[in-house]
Formats: structure tokens, C-alpha cells, sequence
């Protein structure tokens, strides 16, 4: 093998290290503007981020990049290594979705996504969504032009621009097919549930719990299922989230409220979900390149909602988890029974990330809706509170009373994340998917997770998704792993095969 081509292939490898370094220390400001930031760093916070998203940029879409990664593919050719050609393919995906933005557009975006962050937290906590609405405003128009660029003079859909962003290969119509058979069995059911003689309690959901309890008991649940606290840290944020630093550093936020104590529980081990996906990627080896990083944050969110759900809300889960939450949460006279419906209760609510998992489903329909209605301009900001408002009516049949717990609830808008929504439902179709494919393989799994063993799960997903990274795209990743094409189907069994027995529906 010539020098040459062994020089270009180490380049590119230290080109792409730099660069992912370069990002790690926007992500670093990014969680402190979350956690700790003070409010009076705002306005400088975003010069800083658009000073290191310009500098990101232009190392991005350096034309000498491109001539490494072009002489690096000759090199995999050669090879026939399969990894590498799917390393250097989205490579130069990467380059080439870069090299399309003016870097004054990108500086543009992460300055208005500081600004727009700041105001919504405002706007938020003072629940007036006139605050937030002219920043609504500036982030489309960004995102208008921004997809423009991505198109290129083809043209094209502009919210699958922006879609391909966080779900590469994904469109709207896909979504759209997708969605549809899911919404025609979802509200049946729902229907069916609510309609049902002997719900589930929900007394436990009232009782206060001191937070420092719940925060501690939340710990050691996510450091039970593998997280790794010498590598991460759990903090509180307004909005919960995943922040995959660096190698060795990922990050999780979490909220609590005295009741229902179970949301805080619930949203903890959904982070701790992203997490451990994030732990589990080969970052050491492979920092700054795509087999280092989560191939969609479909896949993403699958990893999430299947430990927050398919595990948390399981009854062999809460056979483990009892003794312990009686114990450090002070829950007194419940039984397992008790515990396991209530954790199933199908209720529409307000609130996206309180949601069950059957109504979760409508809320982001709903704002996948809205977001493309906004972008093309079918739906002006200052209307969208009425046209949420009249959406979460007519779809969960509830009165939306202020604009905090309508369409300022969600942080995504606010950093100019178009397109990112569908994602979360994307996610729980994939988790269904996945884990029907992880009970055939593993069928003592209820044992296992009854006793407290979560790492046989842990490896079952490091081995089949984890440790792949980006080296198919997202659908063929999940064919791979369950030896079928995405769809509604398996949601919509496990749904069903849980739910009308937990409300005690005949023929269940």
C-alpha cells in the first residue's frame, strides 16, 4: 500500500477528530446554557456559539478535506473494507450537506437558536407566547433558507431538507404513510380504553414524594440498568435531555415534581436510555467519525422509549423495582398489582413528555402538522396557539389553559430544530420493532429484568445497534436487527397486548 494512500486515510481521521472536538466544546456550552448558565450570559453565550459554529463550519467544508476524503475512498476501494466504505460514505454525505450552507447562514442559525432558546425560557415561565413569536419567526425563515441551500436548484420538499437532517433518508411522505395506519388504530383503542369499567388506579399518582428522594432513587435505577455515572453525570433541567460530549463524558437531565413522582422516574430512565446508546457507540476509537456517532435520532429514540417503556412500564421491571422505591420513596401499602396498572393508564394529557405511550403518539402528529404548516406558510406564528389549542381538543379532548402548557411546552422550536419531531414517534415505532426481535432471542428476558439483570438486554443492543454507528442507515439498521420493514404493526400489538389486559377488557 503507497504512502500516499495511507497518508489520506490518517488525514481524514485527524481532520474528522478535530473537528468532532471542536464540537464537543460547543456541546459543553450548549449543556452549561441548560444547567447552570446564568441569565445575564445569554447574549454573549450565542457570539460564542456562532464563533465556534462558523469555525466548525469552515473546517467542515475545507476544499482540502474533501480532496483527502475523495483520495481516502480510493484507498477503502482497495481495501474492500466495508466499515471504512461506509465510513468515508457519509463522510462525504457530511461534506457535501456542508459545503451547500454559507457559513454567514450557519453563524446566523446557532446566533438566533442562543437568542430564541433564552426567549422561549421566558416566554415559558411567564406563559406568553408573544415573547417567543418574533424568534419563531426569525428561526423559519432561517430554516427556509437554510433548506433552499440543501435542495440546491432541484428544488424539493423544504421540511424534508430539514427531516433528513435528524432521520437521514427519511421523508415526509414516508412519515405521512407511516402515521396514518397508526392514528386509525391508535384512537380505537384509546376509545376502547377509556371506556373500560374497571380502570386502573391512579391514587399512587397523587401521593407527594419529596424530590431529593426522587432524585435519589432515580440514580440508582438508571446506574441498575448500566448507565455509567464515572462517564456522566444526572442534573435537572426545565427541559430533560442527552447531551453524548465526548468520549468518556455523556450527560443527562432529568425533572421532578412531587406528583406523580413516576414521571420524574419515567423521564430519568428515557435519558438514561439515550445514554446508554451514546456509552455504547465506539467513540474512543472513532471520534469525529460517522461510525462513532447514533446513525438517526429515530434509532436514538428507540433506545429511549424501549428502557422508559417496554422495561419501565413492564411488570417484571416493577417486580425488581418495588421493594426498592417502597424503601427510598417511602411508598407505603402498594402492591405489585396496584403499581403495574397504574403505570399503564392511558389518559390524555396536556403535557407531551407526561403522556402515556398510546396518546404520546397524537401529540407529535400534532406538531408534526404544525411545524410543516408553519414552514411553508400555510400557518402564521401569531396563529399558532389558537390552532394548537383547537388540536389538542379535537385529538385528546382537553382545554389547553395557558400557552406554557400548550405550544410553548416544547424546547425544540426554540433552538430552530425543524423537522425534528417525528423523530419521537419514529422511535417508538423502531422500539416495538426491537423488541419483539429481543424477546425471540431472549426468552428468560422477564426472569432476568424481575431479578435486577438488565446488562443481558444492555448487550443484546450494544451488539446488534450500538456499536455499529452510522454504518447503515437507519431502516436497514432495523431490518437488520429485526428481519423486517418498519412499520405501524408491532406498535400497535404491543399496545394492544398490554393495555386492554391492564383495564381488564374481555377477549384480552
Amino acid at each position: 500500500m503507497s504512502g500516499k494512500r495511507t497518508s489520506a486515510l490518517q488525514a481524514v481521521a485527524v481532520r474528522l477528530r478535530e473537528i468532532g472536538t471542536l464540537r464537543s466544546v460547543q456541546a459543553t456550552l450548549s449543556w452549561d446554557q441548560e444547567t447552570m448558565m446564568p441569565p445575564a450570559a445569554a447574549e454573549f453565550r450565542g457570539e460564542e456559539m456562532a464563533l465556534l459554529s462558523t469555525l466548525i463550519h469552515s473546517k467542515a467544508t475545507d476544499p482540502s478535506l474533501g480532496d483527502l476524503v475523495a483520495a481516502a475512498g480510493e484507498q477503502a476501494e482497495v481495501r474492500e473494507d466495508e466499515s471504512l466504505q461506509a465510513d468515508l460514505r457519509e463522510i462525504r454525505r457530511d461534506y457535501d450537506n456542508a459545503c451547500k450552507l454559507p457559513t454567514e447562514l450557519v453563524s446566523e442559525l446557532a446566533l438566533a437558536g442562543t437568542r430564541g432558546l433564552t426567549a422561549w425560557k421566558q416566554a415559558r415561565e411567564e406563559s406568553r407566547f408573544e415573547i417567543f413569536q418574533p424568534h419563531l419567526d426569525s428561526l423559519l425563515e432561517l430554516n427556509r433558507r437554510k433548506a433552499a441551500c440543501l435542495n440546491g436548484d432541484g428544488g424539493g420538499e423544504p421540511y424534508d431538507a430539514l427531516l433528513d437532517e435528524f432521520e437521514p433518508g427519511m421523508k415526509s411522505a414516508r412519515v405521512e404513510a407511516l402515521f396514518a395506519p397508526l392514528r386509525r388504530e391508535l384512537v380505537p383503542l384509546i376509545e376502547e380504553l377509556a371506556a373500560a369499567p374497571d380502570p386502573p388506579d391512579a391514587a399512587m399518582h397523587t401521593t407527594p414524594v419529596p424530590v431529593d428522594r426522587q432524585a435519589r432513587y432515580s440514580r440508582e435505577v438508571a446506574e441498575a440498568i448500566g448507565y455509567d455515572f464515572s462517564a456522566g453525570r444526572l442534573d435537572v433541567s426545565t427541559h430533560p435531555f442527552t447531551e453524548g460530549l465526548a468520549p468518556g463524558d455523556t450527560r443527562i437531565t432529568s425533572r421532578f415534581q412531587e406528583a406523580p413522582f413516576a414521571d420524574g422516574l419515567g423521564s430519568t430512565m428515557h435519558e438514561a436510555g439515550h445514554a446508554l446508546y451514546e456509552q455504547g457507540l465506539p467513540k474512543e476509537r472513532f471520534h469525529g467519525r460517522p461510525l462513532s456517532e447514533a446513525v438517526s435520532l429515530g434509532i436514538h429514540e428507540s433506545q429511549s422509549r424501549l428502557w422508559e417503556n417496554q422495561v419501565g412500564r413492564s411488570r417484571s421491571f416493577w417486580t425488581w423495582a418495588l421493594p426498592g422505591a417502597s424503601r427510598t420513596l417511602g411508598l407505603k401499602g402498594l402492591n405489585l398489582e396496584q403499581v403495574y396498572r397504574a403505570m399503564n393508564i392511558v389518559a390524555p394529557n396536556l403535557i407531551r413528555v407526561e403522556s402515556d405511550e398510546a396518546t404520546y403518539n397524537l401529540h407529535i402528529m400534532l406538531r408534526f402538522d404544525l411545524e410543516r404548516a408553519m414552514l411553508h406558510g400555510e400557518l402564521a406564528t401569531a396563529d399558532l396557539p389558537g390552532a394548537w389549542n383547537e388540536r389538542i381538543r379535537s385529538d385528546l379532548g382537553l382545554t389547553v389553559p395557558d400557552d406554557a402548557r400548550g405550544c410553548l411546552q416544547d424546547i425544540h422550536w426554540s433552538m430552530g430544530a425543524i423537522g425534528y419531531f417525528p423523530t419521537y414517534t419514529l422511535g417508538n415505532l423502531y422500539s416495538a420493532q426491537i423488541w419483539e426481535a429481543v424477546r425471540r432471542d431472549l426468552p428468560d428476558l422477564d426472569n432476568r429484568i424481575g431479578s435486577g439483570e438488565f446488562q443481558p438486554l444492555l448487550d443484546w443492543l450494544r451488539e446488534k445497534i450500538h456499536r455499529h454507528g452510522r454504518r447503515w442507515p437507519a431502516e436497514e439498521l432495523g431490518e437488520r436487527v429485526t428481519g423486517e420493514r418498519l412499520s405501524h404493526e408491532p406498535l400497535m400489538r404491543y399496545l394492544r397486548d398490554k393495555l386492554r389486559p391492564v383495564y381488564r377488557l374481555s377477549g384480552s
